[in-house]
């Protein structure tokens, strides 16, 4: 159903079509706006459905006004029944009822190409999702996405337990696959040292397939919404027709060139955002 309307112009090109299902930020650097700017940035037709307005800037998060369940599923619907989905981009699920939202419409239209960020902290450290959510999150989505991207922190939250040291990540990789992933994106920006490990973990024969994305890590205070722009990113290169993991390398290297070119420009009093302008392409055209 999220092609229908390619059916009634099959001889038209059209844009690739990437669907948001996040938060607002007011202040611009994450959420919904900086997923909008990241999709512009990499040629890409974006597309939103609010899950909450937050009142928040580069210092945090003031307040948190959700959005009912039932108005989401209407926003989806109507961009879904007329324009269609390429990929979609999941980010702060603030309620249960939001979530299951998020699950029936993933169903109902058979999206495709889902990229899960499971936003639960803030980069300024705010607690961005209820704790009722958390089990229904994993239950109901994490076996209906692509990939889920955690950092460490909510790797932490989901998995119950501290991750301190990169030699931890192949085992958390592990166990959130165990708890229904079909593959993750384990961020591994919050550990310390020079050097920035990730790691994407895919199921399959044998039980997991594993890349190790590394680089030198880049200095700067200007890093809010790193994970919504890298999950934005992900989701516009697979909207393109890349593979899962020419996607994640991809929006990897972009998301590298936004924090370089953003490092030292200041916006606010705290921790600013990314240059997501930095290396813009014109509209994407599929056949």
């Amino acid at each position: 159903m999220s092609h229908l309307n390619d059916l009634a112009h099959p001889h038209r090109s059209r844009y690739p079509r990437v669907l948001s299902i996040a938060g607002s930020d007011s202040g611009g650097g994450a959420g919904i706006q900086a997923d909008l700017k990241t999709i512009a940035a990499l040629g890409c037709y974006g597309m939103t459905a609010i899950t909450a307005l937050t009142a928040q800037n580069t210092l945090g998060v003031r307040a948190i006004q959700g959005v009912p369940a039932s108005f989401l599923k209407e926003q989806i619907a109507a961009v879904v029944e007329d324009i269609g989905v390429d990929a979609v981009k999941i980010g702060m699920l603030h309620a249960p009822d939001i979530v299951d939202a998020v699950a029936w419409a993933i169903d109902t239209y058979r999206l495709p190409n889902v990229v899960l960020d499971p936003v639960m902290v803030a980069t300024s450290g705010d607690t961005l999702i209820e704790d009722a959510t958390i089990e229904r999150l994993v239950r109901e989505l994490f076996p209906r996405a692509t990939v889920v991207t955690p950092n460490l922190d909510e790797a932490a939250l989901l998995l119950g337990r501290p991750l301190a040291q990169v030699e931890e990540l192949e085992a958390a990789a592990a166990d959130l696959l165990q708890r229904g992933a079909s593959a993750v994106l384990l961020k591994g920006g919050h550990l310390p040292g020079d050097v920035v490990t990730d790691l994407l973990a895919i199921r399959g024969e044998p039980p997991a397939y594993w890349i190790r994305l590394s680089g030198e890590r880049i200095v700067s205070d200007n890093v809010h919404g790193t994970g919504c722009t890298l999950s934005s990113a992900i989701a516009s290169f697979l909207a393109i027709g890349q593979t899962l993991e020419e996607a994640v390398q991809s929006a990897q290297g972009w998301v590298r060139g936004a924090i370089a070119a953003g490092a030292h420009v200041r916006t606010g009093q705290g921790s600013g955002p990314l240059n997501h302008g930095y290396a813009p392409v014109p509209m994407r055209l599929l056949d």
